[in-house]
């Protein structure tokens, strides 16, 4: 069965079927996150990109599945869920740990021969710069904390100790797939990168989401947004436009 009939599929989600677009944009959530916090770009974007996005393992519908906590793994996984989606030009996007799991899927798949649009890679320092960073080995209390503090969930929902004890296991898996990824060298990628990060985003420096540009041998561009780790939320339209910009050149022009 393949993408013509039909949308969705545990790995992968398609809110706004775009059939016709000329792109595809697929987007991987950050540590905790799951394919619902894309909604909002997939029914932006569309028609003129086809949005996909993709759900982990131990979240949401998926939440009686095992979670994955190593990156390789679930690159591997996540690049042969894509397979029969490469039928047009694919771009990926991630946030965080997306940022991180989209670049090793790009690898995957250029290897592999495919032509990529291009790699957003958002609120993370390049897979090179490497942050000693332990949450995952955090009690639960301080792991709450930790995702208070970055305000990637809204306040409310880890009020609600019910929803907590869902969403911690594959809090804690994802920030150990991340904190204990380790860049292995190989070629650098050939598709165009676009680094993004808010000025004040304490996981991620300016200095450290430059450094992408040595992760691929063509175009690299920088966006700096106003805001913390999370700052797509209050940058929206800015964030979309940048990417129609570099995904349907004709598109992002008309929507800046």
């Amino acid at each position: 069965m393949t993408h013509a009939t039909i949308d969705t599929t545990p790995w992968v989600r398609r809110y706004h079927p775009a059939p016709q677009a000329p792109a595809r944009l697929v987007c991987f959530p950050h540590a905790g996150g799951s394919a619902t916090f894309y909604f909002p770009v997939s029914r932006a974007l569309s028609p003129s990109v086809d949005v996909l996005a993709i759900q982990y393992p131990g979240r949401q519908d998926r939440h009686t599945e095992p979670c994955v906590d190593d990156m390789a793994m679930l690159a591997d996984l996540v690049t042969d869920e894509l397979g029969p989606w490469l039928d047009r030009p694919v771009a990926l996007f991630g946030h965080s740990m997306g940022a991180t799991l989209a670049y090793e899927v790009a690898r995957r798949l250029e290897a592999a021969g495919t032509t990529l649009l291009g790699l957003f890679a958002s609120g993370r320092g390049a897979p090179s710069r490497q942050r000693d960073e332990r949450a995952h080995l955090a009690t639960d209390d301080r792991l709450l904390a930790e995702l208070r503090k970055l305000s990637g969930t809204e306040a409310r929902m880890l009020d609600d100790q019910e929803l907590v004890r869902m969403i911690l296991p594959a809090v804690r898996s994802d920030y150990r797939a991340v904190e204990t990824y380790r860049h292995r060298p190989g070629p650098p990628l050939r598709c165009p990168v676009l680094a993004l990060v808010g000025d004040a985003d304490p996981k991620a420096t300016i200095d450290e989401v430059r450094s992408w540009a040595e992760h691929t041998t063509g175009p690299f561009a920088l966006r700096v947004f106003p805001g913390g780790h999370f700052y797509l939320n209050d940058q929206a339209p800015a964030v979309l436009a940048a990417l129609s910009s570099h995904i349907t050149p004709d598109q992002g022009a008309e929507r800046t």
